[in-house]
């Protein structure tokens, strides 16, 4: 076997997500694509700002991800907001399962990638944070960027 470090490369983040939510815990999961909505996705044009996962029928599928279609792609484009197969070990997926019926739970994308040419999914189980949460976080990164203001400055 060889030791070769596989590339990660970013398609898209959602960066509301960890704004809106508190992540509890995180799954990789692999996604289950087309062969012109991969061509699209390693373009980098994936929209996952109003993406949620949901298990349906003991599947894991993931909803309201926007993968444009490819622009040599002609018959062969699928809906570009179609709903996609996460790809998860069946145990995580009964794990989760027994996590969302606790109640206030839900699985946010957070992150697709590219891992090595695969494409990849990082999916968060996330409880949703009050207003008084939200204006906390921002209190805190505002005070964290004093913070590093000062320091440069000392410099």
């Amino acid at each position: 076997m060889t030791d070769e470090k596989v590339v990660e490369k970013l398609i898209s983040a959602n960066r509301k997500a960890t704004f809106d939510y508190s992540i509890l815990e995180r799954y990789e999961a692999g996604l289950a694509l087309t062969g012109t909505e991969v061509k699209s996705a390693r373009d980098g044009k994936v929209n996952i700002k109003d993406g949620f996962a949901r298990i349906d029928n003991g599947e894991l599928y993931l909803y309201n991800v926007h993968i444009s279609p490819y622009s040599f792609g002609s018959y062969n484009n699928v809906d570009p907001e179609r709903k996609r197969k996460l790809l998860l070990h069946r145990r995580e997926i009964n794990r989760l399962m027994g996590r969302l019926t606790e109640g206030n739970l839900t699985l946010v994308p957070l992150r697709i990638y590219m891992k090595g040419n695969v494409v990849k999914a990082e999916i968060g189980l996330g409880r949703s944070k009050k207003a008084f949460d939200k204006r906390e976080t921002i209190k805190k990164r505002e005070v964290n960027r004093e913070i590093r203001r000062a320091l440069t400055d000392r410099k």
